[in-house]
């Protein structure tokens, strides 16, 4: 498919890919998927090979923290990485506004939010897929091209979920 035929946020993420010589790949997957963990079965991965693409709103700044779909995102860790005192999910309408994708949809990069922290439990993937700008299009990628992409920094901020 052109990237002319893609959807406008999925044709930003490709023009973003082949601008920066990126070794990635854009797959639509047959359906929808609203959870990691039906995006993982969806591709045959792992629910860990998959990136969740988290808006945080760090004393009124924004960061986007990248997490692996077992993991919820800490908000406080994100904010002493980026050194704010308190940090907090943004709201969908937030989302929408500081990054131009809709929630669940949000891509690594090309999305114009100046902070980028990467959970390092993400690099020991040998490959890992993120958002592509739409509820079915994915990007499948090594790592070490995900912190390339992003100009991301590494840290421990995806927690265990609660039960």
């Amino acid at each position: 498919m052109a990237v002319s035929e893609l959807p406008a946020a999925v044709a930003r993420v490709a023009a973003h890919l082949v601008a920066a010589g990126a070794e990635a790949r854009i797959e639509q997957l047959s359906s929808s998927c609203a959870t990691a963990q039906e995006a993982a079965e969806a591709i045959g991965c792992t629910i860990s090979q998959i990136v969740k693409s988290m808006v945080v709103v760090c004393d009124e700044r924004a960061a986007v923290a990248l997490v692996p779909g077992h993991l919820r995102v800490d908000p406080g860790r994100v904010a002493r990485s980026v050194g704010a005192s308190k940090g907090r999910v943004a709201r969908a309408e937030e989302v929408l506004r500081l990054t131009g994708f809709a929630p669940g949809t949000v891509a690594p990069f090309a999305h114009g939010v100046g902070h980028v922290l990467i959970d390092q439990r993400l690099l020991a993937q040998p490959i890992v897929w993120a958002g592509a700008g739409s509820d079915v299009h994915m990007i499948a990628l090594a790592p070490r091209e995900l912190v390339r992409l992003t100009n991301g920094m590494t840290a421990s901020i995806g927690a265990t979920p609660s039960s």
